[in-house]
């Protein structure tokens, strides 16, 4: 459908008739427009707007451009209301070829948001704005007087760059008796004449004649051009050089060699002499575009390539040769010749990217258009169909969107932390033999989005801890990864906080939040605290953040920390122990037990036993492991009374911390009474694990047993001690001042104390406490059983403490 407008005259330019057709082609959705040449700038053209279907409040958001091929903008589009106008005067002769029958520009209405293309073509209509033209103003003609009736003779035709109507007409001869024209009519519809002798020519009469030759075009106004036409008669030669045929049709190939021979003519004369001599050349009707390409011998008659022939440029060469005789009045005759350049595939495809959006987030949908991209060769048939494609390897596809468009899409979902940037190369490729190809490459890049949390490299970590750190001692350095960027990948650590023994985890470790730096608060003993678990998050700083956690077990480890405390013999008046034994021990008695405890653990807590210095190494052992001070032989009257013994007690830790206790023994005198009615009372007893409170307890015990005992010393110093009727001594007996009596391995003493003692030392024995004999002295009985001897029986209330009595004059107690 057409539509005519008039554009009203407007202050700068005159009225312009404007012929505008719109046509949509559904195979190629293309928009037709028709305008005359050497329009006024900034006439109005089209409202595309309105012939696209746009919508006008959106139109100026939407980036509204025209892209063309050519080299100048001749038209542009208004962004706001859509109308196309005249940017430069367009001259349709300039801008195509004159010989083009029509003339288009093509563009492209490109719009963004979203990117949407449209193809348009201007049309260019010729006005009649250019007159006729000869290429030579006067025309020289040698005609022999005996040219017969009929003969043509080829004039210079002219040039009009207008085309159609607007184009040479015809041509007008001015009056002339001899001669007349008639007009022919080009391959390409040109039109040029031929001057015809209607009547013999006489030199005597009339040698030169001078002739008007007028082209006319038939345009609204009509233009003209005029040449002179001098025609020379000559003196008879009356045999014209003809050729073996009146017309050739010839092929040559595209980007021939220059210097390539096409066809070698031959022209016969059948005169003799100079006038048989032949000279070939051109006739004024090949035109100089034939004339540059391809190269005449004058002398031989070849036609050989004298330029490269391309066939995009030109396909068809018409030419006329003529051939001439050298006689005095040199006769001519003529050839048509028609070569047919056939195309090679000598042109490469083209890629143009017309779009392209890079960066891009890596969680773009699939599907998603990220480039639309144009093809084209310059090569025809086969040579000219083009296929393009990408590496398959890429996670992206090519589609179709309308005649050598496409546009690239997602196929695959992208992730950044693999493949952070993508080189796409477009390969084209055409159908000739053999297939030419090219490339273009472009780099897409990937931003980064928050979709990886934070990683440790283990999901536990267990960290020994030296008791008695310095508060804020580091302990370790916890760092997570995260593979993102910018601020997906800074972390920040946390401790989640948790509360141990009613007190805040944060009150015992702290975090650095940049680095997972882990640092203790407070100093740590083992002795309380043995061992933490809590967790650590680290979270990243994306939108939304991420993050994980990791467990963390701290265990304080023991350090040798505590020194031996020797709890037995109680040392009341310095570090030195007084005890009285009688000179009738036996060999292997037990004299004394030394008994240490150490807070610690494991091996820190394990104490061996050794003699620093004693008086005589001979007469006392010392077990290492249990304190127990024994005879190695009887006493005899060469042994001084006083015995000097240094005990150290030390334990097993790296250093070795140790305590010593000096044991003086005195040897007496003294009676045994015999104490048949003894009877005993098993008490196992269970050692407490915590050696914390176990402490505790033994102290009470020690602050308890010390008044006892100096409330029994008192008692004792205001009485006497009661003689003995008992059996007499044995040498299996130990015999002290106070009148206790050890058998076998049993000791008696009046000091309480030390019954506490033995039941700190035992850790997983049993003791058995003798029940003090009627009417006897203040006394406490003791018996330590081996762990070796099995015995588990336990007596009621009595498997669990320590029994002993003191009786006075008045009364007595147990406690």
């Amino acid at each position: 459908m057409a539509v005519h407008r008039i554009i009203q005259p407007s202050r700068r330019y005159v009225s312009v008739f404007l012929l505008f057709s719109a046509v949509l082609n559904m195979a190629s959705a293309v928009t037709h427009y028709s305008i005359p040449e050497e329009m006024e700038e900034g006439s109005i053209v089209a409202n595309l707007a309105t012939d696209l279907g746009l919508d006008m409040k959106t139109l100026s958001n939407r980036k509204i451009r025209l892209d063309t091929i050519a080299n100048k903008k001749y038209v542009d589009v208004n962004k706001d209301t859509g109308e196309m106008y005249i940017a430069e005067k367009i001259d349709r002769e300039l801008l195509c070829n004159i010989k083009t029958a029509t003339c288009f520009l093509k563009m492209e209405v490109v719009l963004e948001n979203p990117l949407r293309i449209f193809n348009i073509e201007l049309e260019i209509m010729d006005i009649n704005d250019n007159a006729p033209q000869f290429r030579r103003d006067t025309i020289h003609l040698d005609i022999s007087e005996s040219t017969p009736l009929g003969e043509r003779f080829s004039l210079s035709n002219a040039v009009d760059p207008d085309i159609g109507a607007n184009s040479v007409k015809t041509y007008h001869l001015s009056e002339s008796h001899h001669f007349g024209i008639e007009i022919q009519t080009g391959r390409d519809g040109s039109k040029f004449a031929d001057l015809i002798l209607k009547k013999a020519l006489d030199r005597e009469k009339q040698a030169f004649q001078n002739l008007i030759l007028t082209a006319v075009d038939s345009g609204v106004p009509t233009r003209s051009g005029t040449a002179s036409i001098i025609v020379h008669v000559l003196d008879t030669n009356d045999n014209a050089p003809y050729f073996e045929k009146e017309s050739f049709r010839l092929n040559v190939p595209e980007n021939s060699p220059i210097g390539n021979l096409v066809v070698k003519l031959n022209a016969t004369d059948l005169d003799e002499g100079s006038n048989a001599e032949v000279i070939y050349s051109y006739s004024l009707y090949t035109s100089e575009k034939t004339q540059g390409t391809f190269k005449l011998n004058p002398d031989s008659g070849e036609i050989t390539v004298k330029e490269m022939i391309n066939y995009e440029d030109f396909r068809i060469y018409d030419m006329e040769v003529i051939a001439t005789d050298k006689g005095t009045n040199s006769l001519s005759g003529q050839c048509k010749i028609t070569i047919l350049v056939t195309d090679m595939n000598d042109n490469h495809p083209e890629i143009s990217i017309k779009s392209f959006q890079s960066p891009i987030k890596e969680d773009i949908a699939v599907d998603t258009v990220i480039a639309v991209v144009s093809v084209s060769d310059k090569d025809s048939g086969e040579n000219g169909i083009v296929d393009i494609h990408i590496a398959d390897e890429l996670p992206f596809a090519l589609r179709e969107s309308s005649d050598n468009y496409y546009e690239l899409v997602v196929s695959e979902t992208l992730d950044r932390e693999k493949v952070p940037e993508y080189d796409i190369t477009f390969t084209v490729t055409d159908g000739g033999s053999p297939p030419l190809s090219d490339n273009e490459t472009m780099t897409l890049e990937l931003l980064d989005v928050n979709d990886n949390v934070p990683l440790f490299p283990q999901s536990f970590y267990t960290m020994p801890v030296m008791e008695n750190n310095a508060p804020g001692a580091l302990l370790s350095s916890l760092t997570a990864f995260d593979p993102d960027l910018h601020e997906n990948q800074y972390l920040v650590y946390f401790i989640i906080e948790k509360e141990i023994v009613n007190t805040s985890i944060s009150m015992l470790f702290s975090i650095n939040p940049e680095n997972g730096n882990l640092y203790a608060l407070k100093t740590f003993d083992y002795e309380i605290e043995k061992e933490f678990i809590f967790h650590i998050e680290a979270r990243d700083s994306g939108v939304p953040p991420l993050s994980s956690n990791v467990t963390v077990h701290i265990i304080i480890v023991d350090q040798n920390d505590n020194t031996p405390v020797i709890v037995s013999p109680w040392r009341v008046h310095g570090s030195v122990v007084e005890e009285k034994i009688p000179r009738s021990t036996d060999k292997g008695s037990l004299v004394s037990k030394v008994i240490a405890i150490d807070t610690d653990s494991v091996q820190n807590s394990r104490i061996t036993y050794q003699f620093l210095q004693v008086t005589d190494a001979t007469l006392f052992s010392l077990d290492q492991y249990n304190g127990d001070i024994r005879t190695m032989r009887m006493f005899s009257y060469r042994d001084p009374r006083h015995q000097r013994l240094v005990v150290i007690a030390k334990d097993n830790g790296e250093p070795a911390l140790s305590a010593t206790v000096t044991i003086k023994l005195l040897t007496v005198e003294t009676a045994v009474k015999a104490y048949s009615d003894m009877t005993e009372v098993p008490l196992e007893y269970d050692i407490f694990s915590d050696l914390n409170l176990y402490l505790v307890i033994g102290l009470g015990s020690v602050s308890f047993l010390l008044l006892i005992t100096i409330l029994v010393t008192c008692v004792l110093k205001c009485q006497k001690p009661m003689p003995s009727k008992a059996a007499p001594p044995s040498r299996n007996s130990v015999i002290s001042e106070r009148n206790s009596t050890i058998a076998d391995s049993t000791l008696v003493s009046n000091d309480a104390y030390w019954y506490s003692m033995f039941l700190a030392e035992t850790r997983k024995g049993k003791l058995v406490v003798r029940q003090p004999v009627p009417k006897a002295g203040s006394r406490y009985i003791v018996s330590s059983l081996p762990r070796s001897t099995g015995l588990t029986e336990t007596s009621d209330s009595a498997a669990s403490t320590l029994q002993g009595s003191t009786t006075t004059g008045s009364g007595s107690s147990s406690s």
